[in-house]
């Protein structure tokens, strides 16, 4: 079925061999994304994305795709990343802690998970410390919703969906300024 899909979708472009064989490798990227997408390869497939957003769009080569991505609603694959990230913290939430649970004190950040003392830069980039940090940057009125799995989740894509990320650092800035 997924392959048929890949199919369709590669005849409709009409594009060469290694475009058709890149699109299929995007696609079934996407499963194992939550795992690979703060890794250096990422913007290989990035760049591929866009490519193909382009090229569905009949966007010139050197034209800006993030406009595109706003007008389909698809997430640019550090948004994606970002996506998956908070989908694993909302459906594992009792894996985590708040900073309220480790000490009963009122501050600003009681209602931030709790991200624990890591050296190792192969666990820094982990799924759960990534999930953490990238969960206590949303902002607030995102964060209010975490009871609420359905809602906090389309609200994270809508939020995604607007700002249309092209990196983490872009992600980390712009919830900073809220």
């Amino acid at each position: 079925m997924f392959c048929m899909f890949c199919h369709e979708i590669s005849k409709t472009l009409c594009v060469d061999e290694d475009f058709k064989i890149n699109l299929l490798c995007v696609l079934s990227l996407y499963n194992v994304l939550i795992f690979w997408g703060h890794s250096a390869l990422s913007i290989k497939v990035f760049r591929l994305q866009k490519r193909i957003i382009r090229t569905m769009m009949g966007s010139r080569n050197r034209d800006s795709c993030r406009k595109l991505f706003k007008s389909l609603e698809i997430l640019p694959l550090p948004s994606l990343y970002i996506f998956f990230l908070l989908r694993f913290v909302i459906k594992n939430r009792d894996l985590f802690t708040t900073n309220n649970e480790i000490h009963n004190l009122g501050t600003r950040q009681q209602h931030n998970l709790h991200h624990p003392s890591a050296n190792l830069k192969k666990y820094q980039n982990g799924v759960f410390y990534m999930g953490i940090i990238v969960y206590n940057s949303l902002p607030a009125y995102i964060k209010k919703e975490f009871t609420n799995p359905t809602k906090f989740i389309s609200l994270v894509k809508k939020f995604l969906c607007e700002s249309s990320f092209y990196s983490m650092d872009e992600f980390y800035n712009f919830c900073m300024m809220k």
